[in-house]
Order: C-alpha cells, then sequence, then structure tokens
C-alpha cells in the first residue's frame, strides 16, 4: 500500500503519478501548482508505452527520464481530470521542462487553442 500524501500536500505540473484510469498507468500532471494546491481534482495527460507512428499528438518521454521500464508517450489528446486523492502518492517523478512545453503545445493542437 502506497504512503499517505503529508499533510498541505499537492501535486505540482510536471509531476508524474501512477494512477488508475482506462487501467494502471503513469499520467503526468497538467494543471497549475496555485490550482492544483486549492482544487479537488488535478489535470492529467496520461502516458502509455504503446507507440502510434502515424499519431503526433503523442510526445516522447525516454525512459530514463522518469526511471520508467520503457520509452513512452505523453497521450496529449486525452487529457483528463481526476480527483486528487486518486493519485499514488508519491510521485513516480518529475518530467524536464522542454518535455512539459512540448505537451503543452500538443495540447493546445489537440483542444484548438
Amino acid at each position: 500500500m502506497a504512503p499517505a500524501p503529508p499533510p498541505g500536500w499537492s501535486p505540482r505540473r510536471g509531476e508524474v503519478y501512477w494512477v488508475a484510469l482506462d487501467k494502471r498507468r503513469p499520467a503526468v500532471v497538467l494543471s497549475v501548482d496555485t490550482l492544483n494546491r486549492h482544487a479537488l481534482d488535478v489535470c492529467l495527460v496520461p502516458i502509455t508505452t504503446a507507440h502510434r507512428r502515424r499519431f503526433s499528438l503523442r510526445v516522447p518521454i525516454q525512459a530514463a527520464e522518469l526511471g520508467l521500464k520503457a520509452d513512452s508517450w505523453a497521450k496529449c489528446d486525452q487529457v483528463t481530470t481526476i480527483e486528487k486523492s486518486l493519485l499514488v502518492y508519491p510521485s513516480v517523478g518529475r518530467i524536464s521542462r522542454d518535455t512539459i512545453q512540448k505537451i503543452e503545445g500538443a495540447v493546445r493542437t489537440a483542444l484548438g487553442l
């Protein structure tokens, strides 16, 4: 069983947590830290190991960046929101600033922003 988060804890933008979505998978926090501190939910981008060459809205994440078992891709076309209590504490790690910027761009494209 995962440890309980400490009092006052909130997830931070760019951190990756295990979550139960369609299945148990890592997901990167997309919502901003101010919102994450005060809201009961958090906006996420799921991560997958299934590579789709023709899918340009998937941002690559090297396994070494997070200590994952395999290279993965952020599924920027599947932004979702869940309750913070469903995040498995502690985080897996934090993606790089460059990777979060690529995810932001792909999400903007996916949502037509």
